[in-house]
Order: structure tokens, then C-alpha cells, then sequence
């Protein structure tokens, strides 16, 4: 872009010392200027003299509104980057993130969905990658300077004067310690190095092993992990804030190593060095200089004006585009993980708002709801299953989406998670308030442990996990056939009159001969009757269940029997796990589980079909899949199991899609 298009007016969030130093690279860019900086005590002496250009702003909130603000440097504590980054996004600002961009890849991913559904720029300001020291790190690799590399050494630590509980560096409520403030720096570089190797912006590892000394914040003073890539390179990367580490990058290779000190400051501070870059072989060592340069966050600066002005969301390589962002925070979600670090500021005590900071809203209408017999709530056409999921922050995100939406309806099960998924609902629900408008659905007594006795037991633990004294829905997880279906009946049906099981009862993979069993002991001997299914059923047929003691209710047969009977099926797999994606295709045969469960010409023809009313329809095949499901005449109820928010609003996105008994028969036998 030229330049003499006017440049990008640049607001700050945060006023500390980040600020300044983003301040003086704007100065020092082409396309960029300082318009204002907000501050929540805008009193506060200095704050003029610090920043002569900008105006001041009372309060974060008032930056969102200012027209004269085009973009906006984010320089908050950590805690606070993607709450301001998604208000940024629903503003219709472009952003610029200090890292870490978030807590967590799945805020992260939050941020991300929100700036693609607004069209605006985002991205994470790691200021050594737009220096061309680091464009120069790589074509040295990538030319095979120093061979085939094989092994890469990182570290980035200082040390502090000493522990400071309240201190940023150090406190669990503001994410403290080594591994977000600084460890995102060997990370970043060693999977840029490792992408050079390749031919690629950058390289995922395969495998992330970590570990730290914690301090009484449970907080890490000093961190390493090792990082296994797929070509065989291992990097070593070292991080802290109670030692000062040597901070060199060592990139060894077959025929030599580079070394290059302080890499994130080009071998300089913050204003920048003469990036220094020694290359040692056979004893004998040259040193390439890429020469002194503008502010080192000058260019971050100017990268992100360059891809504002071109209509772009996100940073070219060797910037931090929003996959690499994702990579480097999934290494960093794992080495803490390893360590185990789950800040204060990430338990369901402090996190009563959703990531945007506000309040959990009631009355979304996207997911429309229904009356199901024997359930005194409306539910959601679909139900939400989220066994993915490992910590309350990353969960409630999700959880919180869905329910905004319109959905209430949450499938769980005793055994997912060895009982994390239930933990999960219960700390949401009860953190949330909205036990009452919400209906769970739960699953207990899954081979081996299939008994009778087993209900009342798991059951006892499911509703303590829920942190609630009842189920809307129960299912027994698997059947056994082994003992009378009349014990089972007796079990479930005990729960319900004791009130632990409020609305409707029945079994999950059981067959169509054993639920009529059921129904007939229980209609005989004045028991509450099993009043539903959760078996699978989707457009394609299984020929071969995905895990053992699994039923499919997809044939004619199956069709026929739900449609005479008119039994609620919450169907699980009801978009074939894939098949109706581009990871499938009658020449794609490397996924072993659809090539075991789904391939067959029957199904090929279908998915083709669905293909094809996709394109009329401008939708995607795996939206008609579900359409299908939900156009049949019988209630089903599909259980859908999204990662992130975008896969969470794409199988939303399919509720609008009314298909007519002619293109539901159509689809299914053409």
C-alpha cells in the first residue's frame, strides 16, 4: 500500500509499560499513527507525558465507541486480552494482541470466531517475527545452511527481585509466571524453525511434554518442555521469571548450528539491535547482520496496517497467523497442563461472566425449542455434548454459546471423562444460575458394569458431580441381555418415584425387541414406561458400530418401527462423524473409522444426493445431513458434539433448512 494512504489510527487499551513501547513503533512506522490510549484512571500522573500524541480516554469502553479509532493495541494484562478483544471485534475494530493472545487456545478460538463474523483484523503481536532478523533466521534453515536440522534449544528468562504474590508476573488471578509471560517465545520460534525445515510458516509438534517449579501462587517460577516434531526434530525450550537463562537460540543441524542471542530483541532491547546471527562449522564461525533497524514494534505496526488496508484478517508469514497463534497457545495449554498450572482466574469461583465480560443472556432463538412427552420443560431441538473438554474456562465457553443461542438441552453421560464432563455441567450450571431452565440428559450403567444395582449407585454420583438432586432424561448406557429387562425397569422406575429422575427414562443402544419388552413388563406390572431411545441415526447407515455394544437404528426396518411407535430418539453420530465432510470420498480411504463404518455404495450414493441438494440449497452436505434427521416423522433428537464455536454455529446454521417428505425420501432412496 502506498504511502500516502492515510495511515491507521491506532488506539491503546492498557496504559503500562507494553503501551509505551508500542507507542514509540508507531512513531517510528510509516503507516500507522497514535490516536488515543484508554485508561480506567485517566487522573494518573504521567499519563500526558507518556503519551503526548493521544488523547485520553476515560475508561476501555469508551475507545470501542471512538470513531476516530481504527484499530486498537491491546496491551492488558493478560487476563483481560480476549474479553477486550471480542468487545473489539463487536465494535468493528481491528486488533492487535500482546502476547499471550489469550489464557488458552479455546479463548483463543473465541477471539477469532468473533473477528470472522465481523470482518476485522486480529492478531497477536509477537514484534520479533516482522523483524528481519527472523525472515533471515529462516532461509537460512530453509537453504540447508547448517544441514538437516535436528535439534533446536530456546530459552527466554530473567529474574525478579523476588516472589510477589500480587505481582503480574507472579499472581494465579492475573496468569502469572514464565510460561505465558515469555514461554511463547522459544515456543513460536522453534515451531517457525521447524516449519522452515519443511518448506512452511510454521510446524506443529507432535508431542509436548512438560513440567515447572510452581511457587505458592501455583504459579511457575522457571519452566522446560520438550517438543517432538514430525520430522524428528526436538526442540528444548526453556522459560522464567526467577532465573536469568542464557537466552540463546541454537538451531543444530548435520553440518553446523546457528546461534542467535536475545532473538526476540534482535540481539538489542526493545528499540532493536543489529541482529546478530552466528553461524558455527566446522570450528569456524560468521556472523550475519541484518543492521540496525526502526523500533523493533514498529514493524508489527506496520505489518497490521498492510493487511488492514488489503482486506485481510489476519498476518502473513512470518507474522503470527491465527493458526500459528492456535499451534503456539495448544503447546502452551499442554506444558502447563503437564505442570500443573490452572490459574485462580480460570475456576468457576471467578469466572461468573462469559469471555466477552458480561453477564450469561437468556431468550436466543436460533435453536428453536419443542414439547417432548413426558419432560414438564421445552427443550432444544438438538443437544449439546461437549465431552472435549477438560477445564471449566475452556468448557464454559462452549457451554455458554450454546445456551445464548436458545439451546438448553446437555447430554452427559457417567462415564465420559472418568466423570470430568458431568463436573463440567454441574460447576456451569450452578455457576450460571440456570439449572432450572436447562435439561440434562444422563447416562449411567455402560459395560461391563451393566446391572441393575449399578442405576441407583452411579446415579447417586452423576447428580452429585450435576450438583443437582435430579435428571430430566435418563438412558442406561448400554443393555445387557443377560438379565430380565423387568430389572432394569424396576431400577429406573424406583428412580423416577423417588424423584431423582424427573421426566422420561430408557435405554441407549438397545434393540427394537428389548425396548418393546420393556415397555410391555412395565405397562403390566403399573412401572413408568421407558419412554425414549439414544440410539444412532443418521442419513448413512453404520455397517459396522463405532465402538462395541453399539446400536444403529439408521435401516428401514428401524424407520418403520419409530414411525408406528412414535419413541423419541436422541441420536447420537447423527451427522456421520465426517462422512459428510470433505475428510471422506469414495479415493480418500486413509481415516479407518469411516472407511470401516460408513464406506459402502449405499451410503456413497446418499452422501452424493446430499451433495447435491447442498448446492441448491447453497448449504454445505453435512447441514442437509442434519436436516434430514430432524425432517423425519418421528421425534429425533440429534446429540451434536462441536469443538469450537464455528463448528458450534455451522451446525446451528443448519436449523433453518425445512426439508419436504419429497427430498427426505429422495435423499434417503433416491
Amino acid at each position: 500500500m502506498a504511502e500516502s494512504q492515510n495511515p491507521v489510527r491506532w488506539g491503546i487499551v492498557g496504559p503500562g509499560a507494553i503501551a509505551k513501547d508500542f507507542r514509540r513503533g508507531v512513531l517510528d512506522s510509516r503507516l500507522s499513527k497514535l490516536e488515543a490510549i484508554a485508561t480506567r484512571n485517566p487522573g494518573k500522573a504521567g499519563l500526558a507525558e507518556d503519551f503526548p500524541e493521544a488523547r485520553i480516554l476515560d475508561g476501555y469502553d469508551a475507545i470501542l465507541r471512538d470513531p476516530n479509532v481504527d484499530a486498537i493495541y491491546i496491551a492488558t494484562p493478560h487476563v483481560g486480552h480476549a474479553e477486550w478483544a471480542i468487545k473489539a471485534a463487536e465494535a468493528g475494530k481491528h486488533v492487535l494482541v500482546e502476547k499471550p493472545f489469550a489464557l488458552s487456545a479455546f479463548e483463543a478460538d473465541a477471539v477469532f470466531h468473533a473477528h470472522r463474523k465481523a470482518g476485522t483484523f486480529a492478531a497477536e503481536a509477537f514484534m520479533y517475527r516482522l523483524h528481519p532478523q527472523t525472515k533471515a533466521i529462516y532461509d537460512l534453515v530453509a537453504s540447508g545452511t547448517i544441514g538437516e536440522v535436528r535439534s533446536i534449544k530456546s530459552s527466554f528468562g530473567f529474574q525478579m527481585p523476588g516472589f510477589m504474590p500480587d505481582h503480574r508476573l507472579f499472581a494465579s488471578a492475573l496468569a502469572g509466571g514464565g510460561i505465558l509471560d515469555v514461554g511463547g517465545y522459544p515456543v513460536s520460534m522453534s515451531r517457525f524453525i521447524a516449519g522452515a525445515t519443511a518448506g512452511k510458516p510454521f510446524l506443529d509438534p507432535v508431542k509436548v511434554s512438560g513440567m515447572a517449579k510452581l511457587n505458592a501462587e501455583g504459579t511457575d517460577d522457571w519452566a522446560s518442555a520438550l517438543l517432538q516434531f514430525e520430522n524428528g526434530i526436538i526442540a528444548e525450550v526453556s522459560c522464567a521469571v526467577m532465573i536469568n537463562l542464557d537466552n540463546v537460540l541454537r538451531i543444530i543441524g548435520t553440518e553446523g548450528r546457528i546461534e542467535v542471542p536475545d532473538f526476540w530483541f534482535a540481539d538489542g532491547d526493545r528499540s532493536g539491535g543489529d541482529g546478530r546471527i552466528d553461524i558455527i562449522k566446522k570450528g569456524e564461525t560468521q556472523t550475519v547482520r541484518t543492521g540496525k533497524q526502526r523500533h523493533l514494534y514498529s514493524f508489527e505496526a506496520d505489518a497490521a496496517a498492510e493487511a488492514i488496508f488489503a482486506g485481510k484478517q489476519q498476518l502473513d508469514s512470518p507474522g503470527m497467523s491465527w493458526a500459528d497463534t492456535l499451534g503456539n497457545l495448544r503447546v502452551l495449554d499442554k506444558w502447563r497442563a503437564d505442570a500443573g498450572i490452572e490459574y485462580s482466574v480460570e475456576k468457576p469461583a471467578h469466572r461468573k461472566q462469559t469471555l466477552s465480560g458480561r453477564p450469561l443472556k437468556s431468550g436466543g432463538t436460533t435453536v428453536p425449542r419443542r414439547k417432548l412427552a413426558g419432560i414438564g420443560k421445552e427443550i432444544s431441538i438438538v443437544a449439546l455434548g461437549f465431552e472435549d473438554f477438560r477445564t471449566f474456562a475452556s468448557g464454559s465457553i462452549l457451554l455458554d454459546a450454546f445456551y445464548e443461542a436458545g439451546g438448553n438441552l446437555f447430554d452427559t453421560g457417567w462415564v465420559y471423562g472418568s466423570g470430568y464432563t458431568e463436573r463440567l455441567l454441574g460447576e456451569w450450571l450452578t455457576n450460571r444460575g440456570v439449572r432450572e431452565q436447562s435439561v440434562v440428559i444422563g447416562k449411567g450403567a455402560h459395560s461391563p458394569l451393566c446391572y441393575p444395582d449399578v442405576i441407583g449407585k452411579q446415579l447417586t454420583q452423576t447428580l452429585d458431580r450435576l450438583q443437582t438432586d435430579y435428571l430430566d432424561v435418563y438412558f442406561m448406557h448400554r443393555d445387557n441381555p443377560d438379565v430380565p429387562v423387568g430389572e432394569f425397569v424396576d431400577a429406573m422406575d424406583a428412580e423416577a418415584k423417588a424423584g431423582r429422575i424427573r421426566g422420561i427414562f430408557g435405554g441407549s443402544n438397545w434393540t427394537r425387541e428389548r425396548f418393546d419388552a420393556a415397555v410391555a413388563y412395565a405397562e403390566k406390572n403399573g412401572k413408568q414406561k421407558p419412554g425414549a431411545l439414544s440410539n444412532n441415526f443418521a442419513l448413512a447407515e453404520m455397517q459396522d458400530v463405532i465402538w462395541p455394544g453399539c446400536v444403529s437404528s439408521s435401516d428401514d426396518e428401524w424407520k418403520a418401527w419409530f414411525r408406528d411407535r412414535q419413541v423419541p430418539n436422541f441420536a447420537w453420530s447423527s451427522q456421520g462423524r465426517g462422512f459428510f465432510t470433505d475428510r471422506a470420498g469414495r479415493d480418500k480411504r486413509d481415516n479407518e473409522e469411516l472407511v470401516r463404518v460408513w464406506y459402502n455404495e449405499k451410503n456413497f450414493d446418499r452422501r452424493d444426493r446430499a451433495i447435491e441438494l447442498a448446492k441448491q440449497l447453497g448449504r454445505s452436505p453435512i447441514h442437509i445431513a442434519l436436516a434430514f434427521v430432524l425432517a423425519q416423522p418421528f421425534p429425533v433428537v440429534p446429540l451434536i458434539g462441536p469443538r469450537t464455536l464455528d463448528e458450534l454455529e455451522d451446525s446451528l446454521s443448519a436449523l433453518d433448512i425445512r426439508l419436504t417428505p419429497e427430498q427426505v425420501a429422495w435423499l434417503d432412496r433416491g
